[in-house]
């Protein structure tokens, strides 16, 4: 009896056999009763083995042997697809829905092979079953890791969106209380610490939720109007000397730096470059600003210890940082959100961004048209 045959035949055994293995995967509190666990087995074996009935040429089964995805639309990764999407509804974990394809493979195998198979099909219907058992497992995993991440982003997203009302609210008073002409000295200090605090965080709650936007496939919101970047570029040094009193950053510009430009995304942007200059580097900053032609320049540069070359790849990846300490402040207060929003930015502007490190100086170039037309992030 071929292995497709047997598993159709002794289905509601192999499912039995299947569930109570589930049962004890599945947590106390789980919603699915044992019905569910019966019906996904059942259509999981049923789709394999109809699956495992298909022929199949050798270079299919090659291709299968190296993970492509052949068909996204095929039978078996809608249902893995499904089975994912149940088990995460239902609280299982990732491994939990590993174990459940593990079980399953032990348990049609160990039952099939009582029955004393044909041996010269035995090697074939395996691979063909465990194909087909691969290609589920590798899609379920797919599409719980995918659903997880959106969840994250999600739960990010909002919690970024509504942290910015009482931050403003924050914001405002402290601005307030700062022109009580009756303040004593140290009350205005404190008062402007705390003013200083609630920018940073305003900062990075900014940059969560322009992270969490783009994860979540949205295109970064940009508004093309007439901007000089000379004065975005010293009222981005202005904004970051406020909040690091000691910094020593010096503003250059030559050449036609008169352009169409989101204003406040490009501010946004140098002030990254700034707070990380700060916060990693050493001596004086320097921000070049060059316009020539149709193209405009940016260049951010700082002293201090080197980005290590096998960083530089991945640096404007999110949630990633250079393994290297701030100077400035302490602990960073950068969630490593801060070069990748940089990043979306100048994508957003039809342009590019480059980080360099060598000599003991660190520059990040950013190049973008003085007029760019608008561009997917």
């Amino acid at each position: 009896m071929s292995l497709s045959d047997f598993i159709e035949t002794n289905l509601s055994a192999l499912v039995a056999d299947w569930t109570e293995y589930a049962r004890t995967v599945s947590l106390t509190d789980t919603r699915l009763t044992e019905t569910q666990l019966r019906n996904s087995a059942c259509d999981i074996l049923m789709w394999i083995a109809a699956d495992m009935r298909e022929p199949q040429t050798d270079a299919q089964q090659k291709a299968k042997s190296y993970g492509d995805r052949h068909d996204a639309q095929s039978a078996l990764d809608r249902v893995a697809r499904e089975h994912a999407d149940d088990r995460l509804a239902h609280g299982y974990g990732i491994n939990d829905v590993v174990a459940e394809y593990r079980a399953l493979r032990a348990s049609v195998l160990r039952e099939w092979l009582q029955t004393s198979p044909d041996r010269a099909a035995v090697f074939q219907e395996m691979i063909r079953f465990n194909e087909a058992i691969d290609q589920m497992l590798a899609e379920s995993v797919r599409q719980y890791a995918q659903r997880t991440e959106r969840i994250r982003d999600l739960f990010a997203g909002v919690l970024a969106h509504d942290l910015r009302s009482p931050l403003g609210a924050i914001l405002n008073s402290a601005e307030i209380v700062l022109h009580d002409s009756g303040l004593s000295p140290s009350t205005v200090r404190a008062v402007a610490i705390a003013q200083r605090g609630t920018v940073r965080m305003k900062r990075m709650i900014d940059d969560l939720l322009v992270f969490t936007r783009t994860r979540l496939g949205d295109t970064l919101p940009v508004d093309f109007t007439s901007q000089d970047i000379g004065r975005i570029c010293n009222d981005a040094a202005d904004e970051v000397r406020a909040s690091y009193p000691d910094a020593r950053i010096d503003v250059r510009v030559m050449g036609d730096t008169a352009g169409k430009w989101d204003g406040v995304r490009i501010g946004q942007l140098l002030v990254n470059l700034l707070v990380n200059a700060v916060q990693h580097g050493s001596g004086n900053i320097g921000v070049d600003a060059s316009g020539q032609g149709g193209q405009l320049t940016i260049v951010v540069s700082n002293e201090g210890d080197p980005i290590p070359a096998v960083a530089l790849p991945t640096l404007f990846d999110p949630l990633t940082r250079a393994s290297h300490s701030p100077r400035q402040g302490g602990a960073s207060s950068s969630m490593g959100l801060g070069l990748y929003i940089c990043r979306c930015i100048a994508h957003a502007h039809n342009g590019t961004i480059q980080a360099g490190s060598t000599g003991g100086r660190t520059t990040f170039t950013v190049q973008i048209p003085r007029f760019p037309v608008r561009a997917l992030t």
